[in-house]
């Protein structure tokens, strides 16, 4: 038999792009918003975010949060580990949750936080910094951005959806 019941390879729908500078990469977040569909209508949003230090991971956190109105200028929560911003209009998200992981060991520093219950609620949209820190506790279905570092301006942004 040429095609048994379980397949050796998966097909992911996967989008590349390149941008050019701070603008190009919070323009390309507006428009990528646009095109999330959410994988699981009964938890969270989870958008899991890598890449170098500096490769614009909260770049694209400040435009996917200009893409949503969010007014205050978010900056990467390393310390505070966790912020959260409410969006004044949206007909599937209310809040958007901002989660750093690069100081962390592992997803155990999380559970204190309630991450569980911010990853369970439907109205959340979690952009998570450093996600592959926290891989054990991400659920399956979610969005993976990784952003690689072309030269100083211009970055590769690989967008595959789970």
């Amino acid at each position: 038999m040429l095609f048994g019941s379980s397949p050796l390879y998966m097909l992911r729908l996967a989008m590349i792009y390149r941008t050019k500078g701070a603008k190009e990469t919070k323009d390309l977040a507006k428009k990528i918003l646009n095109k999330i569909d959410r994988p699981n209508p009964k938890k969270g949003l989870v958008v899991a975010l890598e890449g170098e230090l500096g490769a614009g991971k909260t770049t694209f956190v400040q435009g996917l949060a200009r893409a949503f109105k969010i007014r205050t200028k978010l900056k990467s929560p390393t310390f505070s580990l966790i912020k959260h911003y409410e969006i004044p209009q949206s007909k599937n998200f209310k809040i958007l949750y901002h989660i750093d992981c690069y100081r962390l060991k592992d997803h155990r520093d999380l559970a204190v936080l309630g991450v569980k219950d911010i990853l369970a609620s439907p109205e959340n949209i979690i952009l998570i910094e450093w996600s592959d820190r926290i891989r054990p506790i991400l659920p399956k279905k979610l969005i993976k951005i990784h952003i690689d570092h072309i030269s100083q301006n211009e970055r590769k942004l690989s967008i595959n959806f789970y």
